[in-house]
Parts: C-alpha cells; structure tokens; sequence
C-alpha cells in the first residue's frame, strides 16, 4: 500500500515528524513489522543493518622504531538496539555509502597507537593479542557511531626495512645447516643402503646358486628313483596281494570255526548235558530205592527183635494170650516187603529226595508197630485179642503218581 511501510529484516524504518518516540530520539524506529506513514506530516527513511567489511592497511612503528605493514580487516554493523540504531542514523543516514571508509580510519588510528607500543617479535607472535586491544581501544568510539565490531583480524605484516627478515636469517642458516646435515646424513644411509643391497645381491646369488646345485641333486635322485618306481610298485603290488589272501584265508577260517562251533560243539554240549542230567537222575532213583530197602530191612529186624523180646517176655510170664499176636508179628516182615515192593513197582513220586522215601517207609514201620502196641494192650486189658479174635492189617495208601517230584 501506498501509506504502509515495511521495513526488510536488515533494516531499520525512521519516521521523523510522529508525535510517537522512542527514548531520547526525535523520531521513531520500527523494526521487524510495518506501520502507517502519513503523507506530509511524517517522513520515512531506511537505516540498514546488515554486515559490512573494512579493509585496513596502514604503515606502523613499533616500540624498536621499526617501521611494518600491517594489513587488517574489520567486520562491523549497527547495532540492533535502539540506542545504536538512533546515534548511526544521526551520522551515517545521509552517508551509509561512506561508514566503511570511515569506521577503517578510526581503527587505523588505534592499530598504529597499539603496535607503538609493542615490539616487532610480539606483534608477530600475538596477532590475537594486537587484534583484541584495537578491539579494546576503539569500543567507546565505535558505541558512540552505534556501531558493533563482530571481528578484527591482522591479515599481514609487511617487513618494510628487512628486519624481520634478518631476524630470521639465523634460524634459516641453522635450519639450512641442519639441511645440510641431514642431506649428508641420508647421502651417507644410501650409500651403506647400497653397500648392504649389494652384499644381500651377492648372498641371494650365492644362495641361488646353491640352491639350485641343491635343486639338481634331488632331480637326479628323483629321476634314479623314478626308474626303480616300476619293479617297486610291482613287488608292492604282489606284496599286497598275498597279503589280502592271507587276510581272506584267516577270515574263511574263523568263519569255518564258528560255524563248527554253532553246528556241531554246541549241540553236542546241549547232548551231553541232557544225558548226564538223566544220569543223575536215575543214579538219584537207585540211591532212593536202595536207601528204602535198606531201611525197610532194619526197621524189620527191629521189629522182629522187639516182637521176640515181647514173646519171650509173654511166655515166661505164662501168658499164652500173645500167641496169636506172635503169628501176626511173623507176618509183619511180609508186610513190610509187600509195602517195599509196591512202592519200587509203582511210579511214586517222592516230594524231598531222600527224606521223603524215609518218610514212606518209616509210615509203613509206624503202622507195624502200632499193630503190635495194640496187641500189646489187647493181651493186658482183655481186648480183641484177649477173645481169640486177631486185628486186621493196616491199608497201604498209594500216593498219587502226577505229584510233581522235587528231588528228582
């Protein structure tokens, strides 16, 4: 719009003849946002803010007397805060073209004043230090412009009068000498370089040579071996051959010895066990009728001398009634065999070996003997035999034959 200023980020919009100010300033600032410029009564003008650069190069004495060049660059701008902006306006509106030029006079100014006070080797060793005090030295004067140095820097020192080059003439000399030293140093650690090069030369050579000296021996050796390489692989291989059909035979023998171990060994120990088993099985059934008979035999004597004691004891007592018990005590040994041989005809199965067989016979003998006790007290209390009538034998009981037998 026609009566709307806007000021640019950069800039700063002065507006003379406002009844509105700012601080001590007869006019007004605006910054960063437009406003009203009434034709005639008020009149708006642009201030700018942006970075501006001044170059200085100016001729110096220091404390020695020694004149230099010095060459330096300043990076200043107005200030953003309305104080600085209102004291540049007063100076520099009309002539913002030529502040650079102005400002670079004023540190000119304090840049000879610093370096006079300073000698060639500090100036040269403290540019900072030179650069901060010019800083330093002008702040008062560039607040009054409204001005603001961002940075100062002493770009170059010119030698004038050849001082700094002499000054340096010594330590060139010796950086020279020391040069030259070194040059020489690695003239002389090439040439021993060399010497041991050519002594490892000649080694390598030497080493080449017996090498291949050495190289030739075992191509020979090698080649005479290679010769003999036929009949030695023949021999091997003959040797390998009778050495697998050595291995094949062993091998077909011990397949033939397991084989005679499973069809003919083993059956024919299963033989002999079972046949030794049924040996001493029927040896078992000898002794156990043996030792039956034997013990019937004496159970029999005993009884017969037991009923003779009795008869004899009967009849010098007078007492005629055990007569008829003497015939039954005759026949008891007939009883006793025919109990003995029923028990050897039948298939018994005795239960405890031994033991059991003795068992059997010694029921038998019981039974024979209770016979006689009974007679005995048939004759003392007037009982069957007393009346003439005589007992009837015991029954034999046959034990079953499919009774499992645990001695046999």
């Amino acid at each position: 719009m026609l009566f709307w200023h806007v000021p640019a980020p950069n800039q700063a919009l002065l507006i003379a003849g406002s009844k509105r100010r700012t601080g001590d300033a007869q006019f007004r600032i605006v910054t960063g946002h437009g406003c009203w410029v009434m034709p005639v009564k008020q009149k708006a003008s642009l201030l700018s803010l942006s970075l501006r650069e001044s170059e200085i190069a100016e001729e110096c004495v220091t404390q020695q007397g020694i004149r230099l060049g010095v060459r330096a660059v300043a990076v200043f701008k107005v200030g953003d805060d309305q104080t600085s902006i209102s004291n540049a306006a007063r100076r520099f509106l009309d002539e913002q073209t030529s502040m650079e030029e102005l400002v670079g006079r004023i540190f000119a100014g304090h840049l000879r004043s610093i370096v006079g006070g300073l000698t060639v080797e500090q100036i040269i060793r403290e540019r900072d230090r030179v650069a901060q005090e010019v800083k330093e030295g002008s702040h008062s004067e560039m607040e009054k412009l409204g001005i603001v140095v961002d940075a100062l820097q002493i770009q170059e020192i010119g030698d004038v009068s050849g001082y700094i080059t002499n000054l340096a003439a010594p330590h060139a000399a010796a950086v020279a000498s020391a040069a030259r030293i070194a040059q020489a140093k690695a003239d002389q650690e090439a040439a021993e370089r060399e010497q041991q090069a050519a002594a490892l030369k000649a080694e390598y050579e030497r080493d080449t040579a017996i090498k291949k000296a050495g190289f030739l021996a075992e191509t020979e050796q090698y080649n005479a071996r290679a010769a003999q390489a036929g009949p030695l692989s023949q021999a091997r291989a003959s040797q390998e051959v009778i050495e697998e059909q050595t291995a094949l035979a062993e091998r077909q023998a011990a397949l033939a010895a397991q084989r005679l171990e499973a069809e003919v060994r083993r059956p024919a120990d299963a033989e002999a066990y079972r046949q030794r088993t049924l040996a001493e099985a029927q040896r078992d059934q000898v002794q156990f009728e043996a030792d039956a008979r034997a013990y019937t035999e004496r159970a029999v004597a005993q009884a017969r001398a037991d009923a003779n004691n009795v008869l004899a004891a009967s009849l010098r007592d007078g007492n005629q009634e055990l007569i008829a018990a003497n015939r039954t005590v005759e026949n008891l040994p007939a009883l006793a065999e025919a109990a003995a041989k029923g028990i050897s005809d039948s298939h018994l199965t005795v239960l405890n070996g031994t033991d059991g067989m003795n068992e059997i016979v010694s029921g038998i003998v019981g039974q024979g003997l209770a016979i006689l006790d009974t007679l005995k007290k048939g004759t003392d209390t007037g009982g069957p035999l007393a009346n003439g009538s005589a007992p009837q034998p015991p029954r034999l009981t046959k034990l079953p034959q499919d009774r499992p037998a645990s001695g046999s």
